[in-house]
C-alpha cells in the first residue's frame, strides 16, 4: 500500500501538529482532537482498487468531527466502512452511535455530519465506497446510511477477511484486475448488510441485478470494440465467465446474443438519423469486421436490409 503519511519520521513534539495540518484539513476534512497530543502518533496507508480506496489508519485516541462546513469542501459522494483490528471506535451518524471493534464493523455516509470518538490507539482497515454505486445494489427501501457489520462469522468475516488479502497482495496486481476486485468487494458487503437482515431471496437477486446493470454498461461503452469477447467482458468486470452466464439466466438472451442484439439496436439507430455515413462505415463503428455479416445479421433482425432503414431515413 501507499503511504499517505507517517508521523515516525517526525520528532515526537511535531508529530500532532503535522497529523492535523496535513491530513485533517487536507486528507479527510475533519477537525480532531487527540487526547494526548504530545504523544501521537499514527499512518495512512492507501490502496485504489477501481472506485474503492481501501486505506489501512492508525490513530491514536481521539475525536474526530466532520461538520457542514467540512461536506462543503468534499468532491465525491461516498459511504465509509470502518474495520477495526485493534482498539474500539465509537461512530455518531443521525442521532445513532455504533461502537466499532474487532468483532464489529460500521458503515456510514461520508457526505453527511458524523463524529468518531477513538478509545485508545485503534488499528483499523477504511473503505471509501462510491455511494451511486453502492446504493444500487440495494432495494430503494434498503440503502444503508448507519449500519453494523459483524465481522467474526459468515459473510462479515469473509469480506473483512478479504480486505486483508486486497491490502497485502493488491501491488501485485495490474489497474484492471485491481478494478474488478473493487467491484467484487462492493456485491459482498452489499450481499452481507442486505443478508444481515435475513433477506436472502431479495438481497441475492438485488445484487445480481446491479452487477447485471453494471456489466451491460460495460458492455454499451465498449460495443465498437471488435475484439469485444466474453472472456474479456468477464475479466474487465473483476468475474469468472461462468459467473458472467449466471448473471444473463434471468434475461431473455445469452450474454453473446445480448451483445449483437444490442449492436444491431444501436446500428438500426444509426441508420435511421441520416448522417451521411456509409453503411459499412456504421457496420464497423458497432462492432461488425464486415458490411456482408451486418447485412445478413440485420436482415435476420428486423426482415428488411440496411440499405433499404437508409434510404428511408431523412
Amino acid at each position: 500500500m501507499d503511504v499517505v503519511f507517517d508521523t515516525d519520521s517526525l520528532p515526537q513534539a511535531k508529530r500532532y501538529a503535522a497529523w492535523r495540518d496535513a491530513i485533517c484539513d487536507v486528507y479527510v476534512h475533519v477537525d480532531v482532537k487527540a487526547t494526548n497530543p504530545e504523544q501521537y502518533r499514527g499512518f495512512i496507508r492507501e490502496a485504489k482498487f477501481g472506485e474503492v480506496v481501501l486505506t489501512d489508519i492508525l490513530l491514536s485516541e481521539q475525536r474526530i468531527r466532520r461538520n457542514n462546513q467540512h461536506i462543503s469542501k468534499l468532491d465525491k459522494d461516498c459511504y465509509y466502512l470502518q474495520l477495526v483490528h485493534k482498539g474500539n471506535i465509537s461512530v455518531v451518524q443521525r442521532g445513532e452511535m455504533h461502537r466499532s471493534n474487532a468483532a464489529r464493523g460500521a458503515i456510514f455516509s461520508a457526505t453527511e455530519q458524523y463524529e468518531l470518538y477513538g478509545h485508545g490507539d485503534v488499528r483499523s482497515f477504511y473503505l471509501e465506497i462510491p455511494h451511486d454505486e453502492f446504493a444500487q445494489r440495494f432495494p430503494r427501501e434498503k440503502i444503508p446510511v448507519l449500519a453494523a457489520l459483524n465481522t467474526t462469522q459468515g459473510l462479515g468475516r469473509i469480506a473483512t477477511e478479504f480486505c486483508a488479502s486486497l491490502a497485502t497482495e493488491g501491488s501485485l496486481l495490474d489497474d484492471g484486475v485491481r478494478a474488478g476486485l473493487g467491484n467484487q468487494l462492493m456485491d459482498m458487503l452489499a450481499f452481507t448488510l442486505l443478508t444481515s437482515e435475513g433477506d436472502i431471496p431479495g438481497a441475492e437477486g438485488s445484487v445480481k441485478k446491479a452487477r447485471l446493470r453494471s456489466v451491460q454498461q460495460w458492455i454499451e461503452a465498449h460495443i465498437a470494440d471488435l475484439d469485444l469477447s466474453l472472456d474479456r467482458v468477464a475479466t474487465a468486470n473483476g468475474m469468472s465467465l461462468r459467473y458472467l452466464h449466471i448473471l444473463f439466466e434471468t434475461h431473455e438472451m445469452s450474454a453473446s446474443e445480448w451483445i449483437w442484439n444490442r449492436r444491431l439496436q444501436l446500428a438500426y439507430d444509426s441508420l435511421t438519423c441520416g448522417d451521411g455515413r456509409s453503411i459499412t462505415s456504421i457496420a464497423f463503428d458497432h462492432g461488425f469486421n464486415s458490411s456482408a455479416h451486418f447485412s445478413t445479421m440485420f436482415r435476420r433482425k428486423y426482415g428488411t436490409s440496411p440499405r433499404d432503414i437508409a434510404r428511408k431515413s431523412p
